[in-house]
């Protein structure tokens, strides 16, 4: 199975690295970062802002930053788009909608061999204007009262159930 992450408006720099760190130890060939997900090792940035961010990521990425292919989408449609017509099956991780591309994670999957997981924003999940690209939306079913499980604990949810297909 290999596996393609994008981080779409992630706001936490600290759940940016704990997803590099898990994507990492499950052997992601790449992570896309898009909109205003904060990036690591920025060269736009000015040095003193570049710094705090890389800072505040390797605090939970633990190294991880630095051993994972990481690329800066300007657009993330396009570049979903072109990686569809590589033969890849963009996967939406999404709870609390109501749409007939949605399947429960803990259900049968039928996922090709080559995956893009899209993570989203962690209190509105995926930008609505991405559905259109997406092929198969996961939910992580909740017992408890919660309605959804922090980004970095749903993304490596997602990503063991992913990988031990």
């Amino acid at each position: 199975m290999k596996l393609v992450l994008v981080l779409d408006n992630i706001r936490s720099t600290y759940n940016v690295g704990a997803i590099l760190r898990t994507a990492e130890g499950f052997g992601a060939e790449r992570v896309i970062l898009s909109g205003y997900t904060p990036r690591v090792h920025d060269k736009n940035l000015l040095p003193h802002l570049r710094e705090k961010l890389d800072k505040e990521i390797h605090k939970t990425a633990l190294g991880a930053e630095d051993m994972l292919e990481i690329y800066s989408s300007d657009d993330i449609f396009s570049d979903l788009s072109k990686l569809r017509d590589e033969g890849w099956k963009i996967v939406g991780l999404e709870n609390n909608i109501q749409d007939e591309r949605l399947v429960s994670i803990n259900s049968k999957l039928d996922l090709d061999e080559k995956v893009v997981l899209i993570l989203g924003e962690e209190v509105h999940g995926i930008d609505s204007k991405l559905y259109e690209i997406i092929d198969t939306f996961l939910e992580i079913p909740m017992k408890g009262k919660k309605e959804s499980f922090n980004v970095s604990v749903a993304a490596g949810i997602a990503m063991y159930a992913i990988m031990s297909l």
